[in-house]
């Protein structure tokens, strides 16, 4: 089951090196807003050290961590998109989503630090 291309879809972009409960934090405060999520994975692997996953491992530790959702998300692979820049009236907005304080220090950095990447 995937996600339904023609309905309203909040997206969710990043890097997920690798992806954590912040990261799922948050993916349960966007699938509120339209019930279903795009998550899209930006293709930074083997730039340098912050991204030793490739998309196929980072996809799979999301599918992995959001089993219960299935249905709901979509993963896919994105270039290394830098910025988001619309025009005027455009139908959609950027959204930051504030999560706890204990939720948002959670860093993948010092995750990779611990499994000695």
């Amino acid at each position: 089951m995937t996600i339904n291309w023609k309905k309203p879809t909040a997206s969710m972009l990043g890097r997920f090196q690798p992806f954590h409960d912040g990261h799922k934090a948050l993916f349960k405060e966007i699938l509120k807003r339209t019930g279903q999520v795009i998550i899209m994975i930006r293709d930074t692997s083997g730039t340098d050290d912050s991204n030793p996953f490739d998309f196929e491992t980072v996809k799979q530790n999301i599918e992995d961590n959001l089993k219960e959702y299935k249905g709901k998300f979509e993963v896919i692979k994105v270039p290394n998109i830098t910025n988001v820049c619309y025009g005027r009236g455009v139908g959609w907005k950027v959204e930051q989503i504030e999560l706890s304080k204990e939720i948002e220090e959670i860093s993948a950095t010092k995750i990779r630090k611990k499994m000695g990447i």
